[in-house]
């Protein structure tokens, strides 16, 4: 890791311990330094490096819902809203149990974009009726039910040379 006047630059090796970690983030320092044929102190030292500098914001694990007995829908909410409320409600909606992800998006008109779930179709509704719907500013509110998902991932270091493959 590298300073350039106080703008961090991950190097290689950071990179290559980020993949790692992204694998598996129960990996040992020790594991982690064996693969990468460098001492468990220096991962120790680039880990704590690049905590501290914010690339790695958090370590969790991903919980199949499912598979635990947990019914839940998803749903893809796209609220059209007063372009002086956007920026308030994006935030109220980050303050919601039910709300995993949200996004602000500008295609004809500036949107947000809102991952939910809940336990039924009527919870769902009772959370857009009582919660969402109310909020000063949202005109509009569309939402897409999700009956199967066919991918979900993170970004993956490294993986940035793919995207790079598409401006060609």
């Amino acid at each position: 890791m590298k300073s350039k006047s106080q703008q961090v630059v991950l190097d290689d090796l950071d990179r290559q311990i980020l993949r790692l970690l992204q694998e598996n983030a129960k990996q040992t320092y020790s594991e982690i330094g064996g693969k990468l044929n460098v001492a468990h102190s220096t991962v120790y030292d680039r880990i704590q490096k690049m905590e501290h500098a914010g690339f790695i914001t958090k370590y969790e694990a991903m919980v199949d819902a499912e598979k635990m007995g947990i019914p839940l829908i998803t749903a893809q909410m796209t609220i059209i809203a007063d372009p002086k409320e956007t920026e308030n409600i994006a935030m109220k909606m980050t303050r919601f149990d039910q709300v995993l992800e949200v996004a602000t998006s500008f295609s004809e008109e500036l949107v947000i974009i809102a991952k939910v779930v809940a336990k039924d179709q009527a919870e769902l509704h009772s959370f857009i009726a009582r919660s969402v719907a109310p909020l000063p500013g949202v005109l509009r509110i569309r939402t897409a039910i999700v009956t199967r998902k066919y991918k979900e991932e993170r970004f993956g270091v490294g993986e940035e040379k793919k995207f790079s493959k598409l401006k060609e």
